[in-house]
Formats: structure tokens, sequence, C-alpha cells
């Protein structure tokens, strides 16, 4: 039985698809501590979003942020002082630990 040249090599391209490694990657599972800040990551946006930034001092702000360039890693050091920053702060304790996350999560500590 005789096959033409066409039909080989359609069969050797379907071969080689069929033996290539796939292109296409699988999402690597985020670790917990990733699934945790990103958890946290979107409470805080969602926070600041109902709430504004009013009260919030630039201090609190930037110190809470790069808690979140961190990846949530680096011990926290966000103090809340005024009113709103405690009430933003114990806010987002909540919103942490309902993310399942402990209460020790978030980055308020006011050290001296």
């Amino acid at each position: 039985m005789s096959r033409s040249p066409s039909s080989i090599a359609a069969v050797a391209a379907l071969l080689a698809c069929l033996a290539a490694p796939s292109v296409a990657q699988e999402a690597q599972p985020q670790s917990w501590p990733e699934v945790k800040c990103a958890r946290y990551r979107k409470a805080w946006s969602d926070a600041l979003a109902h709430r504004g930034m009013t009260g919030l001092s630039r201090d609190f702000i930037e110190r809470h942020d790069a808690f979140l360039a961190s990846g949530c890693t680096i011990k926290g050091d966000v103090c809340p002082r005024s009113a709103e920053e405690l009430d933003l702060a114990n806010m987002m304790v909540v919103a942490a630990m309902n993310a399942g996350t402990a209460s020790t999560f978030p980055p308020f500590a006011c050290r001296r």
C-alpha cells in the first residue's frame, strides 16, 4: 500500500506535535503566603475605595505600601496614629481574619 508524500508529511507533522512539549504552561499554584497577601491586598484596596484617604498620613500609607510591595513579608511597622488610621487598621485586622489569616498578619505595630 503506497502513501502519498502529502499524507506522510501530515502524519509526520501530527506526530511531531504530539511528541513536542506543550508550549502553554499551567499556572504555578500560589503558596499560602502569596494567597494571604493577595487576599489582604484586595481587602486593602476595597477598604480605601470604600472609606477614602481622609485622615491617613503619608507615612502610614507609605509604610503600608512597602509592606504590600514586599509581598507582605516584611515585619510590620505601620503605626496608626490618627483615629482614622486606627479605624482602618482595625478594619484590616478583621478583613485579614475573614480572609483566613491570623490577626498578627497585618503590618500594624507601633514600636518604641
